[in-house]
């Protein structure tokens, strides 16, 4: 059996699992998995483990530095932090990119977040996801993340576009929601595209509509 890593370009409207399962009907193997989920309306870099060994490793690969491009908009919350949430205009007055770039400053080295509760995190063997979408909000701890490098790369009011480069285990909706907070006006995550994983990048990655029954071995990595 043939056992190593396939790089998938995700695109959007689609959960990580999907594309394992994508992945299982076209190698015709069972033992498929993931090294770190894509929410939805993500797209980009998922490192697909395929066969018995390459699945034991997914754990090595979920703990690698990742890095994602992303826009936020600014003046709205969303109780998902991203656009698939219920999404509620604050009023708050809209920052310049001056005051925006400041902010980011302060987002920047060792960090505490505090996980959504739109997540997979569980607590008490509850995902948090499932308590959310049954009207429950519960404390969370913080978790300590690392940002290594932030950096706006657009400013379009109410939209501004940033590159982050991170640890694993942070939420860029939460980072994208916590910078909202500090502005004062708020903000949620609108569109988010990893292109890093450790050593892995996106543009290594076959598009997933792309993969067939012919072609999955020559995509093979060790």
């Amino acid at each position: 059996m043939s056992s190593g890593f396939i790089l998938i370009d995700k695109p959007p409207g689609i959960t990580s699992h999907d594309v394992v399962d994508r992945v299982r009907r076209v190698t015709g193997i069972r033992k498929v998995g993931h090294g770190g989920t894509l929410d939805p309306f993500a797209t980009g870099l998922l490192i697909v483990g395929v066969g018995r060994e390459a699945t034991r490793e997914l754990g090595n690969i979920i703990g690698k530095d990742k890095e994602y491009e992303a826009t936020m908009i600014l003046g709205a919350v969303s109780d998902t932090q991203d656009r698939d949430g219920k999404i509620e205009k604050t009023g708050g007055a809209l920052p310049t990119e001056e005051r925006l770039r400041t902010v980011m400053t302060g987002f920047t080295g060792a960090l505490k977040q505090v996980p959504p509760m739109y997540s997979a995190k569980k607590i008490g063997g509850k995902k948090l996801y499932e308590l959310a979408r049954a009207g429950l909000e519960i404390e969370r701890e913080p978790v300590e993340i690392t940002i290594r490098a932030l950096e706006l790369m657009a400013f379009d009011l109410p939209a501004a576009s940033f590159r982050v480069r991170c640890s694993s285990g942070t939420y860029v909706r939460t980072l994208a929601h916590d910078i909202g907070q500090t502005l004062g006006c708020g903000a949620y995550l609108d569109e988010l595209r990893r292109t890093v994983i450790g050593e892995w990048r996106v543009e290594d990655a076959v598009k997933l509509e792309k993969l067939d029954e012919e072609n999955w071995m020559g995509k093979l990595r060790s």
